[in-house]
């Protein structure tokens, strides 16, 4: 009888092995072609396994096993029949809309199949798409019963108990039970790579932080003067992420040396700009690359950034989007951080660090005002960029941000491009 071999795909040239991190069915299960079974942690994505067959499936690893590319990890009995009642995995989600009539119909369904399921460490958790679904509907663990492999919840557990509908959930605060009990979790690859390499980093690089302040007036007013016409004109949001990454740019053109790296005894210096974007997703920070942000414009590079946070919010970020970068920018200011110390991104030699725009008396032309200010910070690697370049640098992106118009000319005044200065 045919037995397919499910081999773990590669991910990336550099990566070796992956972890299990769900099993999206079970031992036994009828699986359809390019149902998703799995998902699988890398050191810097989570990915989807397809089936590559339609038929029964046979685990051959655990859930939390760490496996080798290449490794097999399940069988599919490609000769077996699908069973009567059993129906494509798409058919689940197109019977959501529909469900919210006859509601009592899909409770049932999570009763029967919760009760033999053993306790075990993964009760109660849910999968990585489940977490996605229930981050994005506000849900909380415990809302939802998991049928999944020792209990773990499931993104179509989340489905049917969204369609049967779910009480709302207390207040922030209300949920403590006064219980002592203490709980360990396993941390991903994904967290345990970036554990390394912010350590790493510490450890191996002379890293300083210099800070300076940024009037955030003119570019709000501009942005309150085009973001309509913007939006309409280029299908995109007029935000401040683009026009830090036109000021990041213009000012990596006139202090090189922030935008190189470190390899050895030499220092690789890079003719263009490749911005990373620090970005937040259901599995925690990912950092996905602006290509060539030096040659786009202000929408090209504003449609790059929303289509690469969206494909990270959706867990579809390839490998490939996420390494490469110069240079990074990273906004803490969405969170409400007012000032931090951003820890570079290996093996870049700086970042941007954002924060959030909080209105100050500053001086003004002798005069004290009340002005939008945000606090800047670059953290550098200080064995190939000095402390004046680091400086300069900051000062350039602040002159850029305070005077927009002046990202069109290299960091120059208008006039003096006029005149010839």
């Amino acid at each position: 009888m045919p037995i397919l071999e499910m081999k773990v795909p590669s991910p990336g040239e550099s990566i070796s092995e992956v972890e299990i991190a769900a099993w999206l069915v079970s031992d036994g299960d009828y699986v359809f072609k390019d149902q998703t079974i799995a998902e699988v942690d890398s050191d810097k994505a989570t990915l989807e396994l397809p089936a590559e067959m339609a038929g029964v499936i046979t685990l051959k690893a655990e859930e939390g096993d760490v496996v080798a590319v290449g490794a097999v990890v399940c069988l599919i009995d490609t000769d077996s029949e699908a069973p009567a009642d059993a129906a494509p995995p798409a058919a689940v989600p197109a019977a959501t809309p529909a469900a919210a009539k006859p509601a009592p119909a899909p409770a049932p369904v999570e009763a029967p199949s919760s009760a033999p399921v053993e306790a075990s460490h993964a009760t109660g958790h849910p999968s990585p798409a489940a977490r996605k679904l229930m981050d994005e509907n506000g849900l909380q663990v415990g809302q939802v019963a998991g049928t999944g492999p020792g209990g773990r919840v499931l993104k179509q557990d989340v489905i049917r108990a969204m369609a049967a509908g779910i009480p709302q959930p207390q207040l922030p605060g209300s949920g403590w039970s006064g219980s002592r009990e203490v709980r360990r979790e396993k941390m991903s690859m994904l967290r345990r790579k970036v554990a390394e390499r912010l350590v790493g980093v510490k450890n191996e690089t002379a890293m300083l932080t210099t800070f300076n302040e940024v009037d955030m007036k003119p570019i709000m007013d501009l942005r309150k003067r085009y973001k309509d016409k913007f939006k309409e004109q280029h299908g995109v949001g007029l935000g401040f992420m683009g026009f830090f990454t036109k000021a990041v740019t213009s000012a990596l053109e006139l202090y090189p040396a922030v935008n190189a790296m470190m390899d050895g005894k030499e220092m690789v210096m890079h003719d263009y700009a490749d911005i990373g974007i620090a970005v937040s997703s259901p599995k925690g920070l990912m950092v996905p690359v602006v290509r060539n942000a030096e040659s786009m414009s202000l929408d090209q590079i504003e449609g790059e950034i929303k289509r690469l946070a969206i494909r990270a919010r959706d867990g579809q970020i390839t490998v490939d989007e996420m390494t490469g970068g110069t240079f990074t920018i990273t906004n803490g200011g969405v969170f409400g951080s007012m000032l931090s110390t951003p820890i570079i991104n290996p093996p870049q030699s700086a970042i941007l660090g954002m924060h959030n725009i909080v209105e100050r008396p500053v001086a003004i032309n002798g005069k004290v005002e009340v002005r939008p200010i945000m606090y800047v910070a670059l953290s550098y690697d200080h064995r190939i960029i000095d402390g004046k370049e680091s400086v300069s640098f900051l000062v350039a992106v602040k002159e850029m941000l305070e005077n927009p118009e002046r990202m069109l000319f290299g960091s120059k005044d208008p006039m003096e491009v006029l005149l010839g200065l």
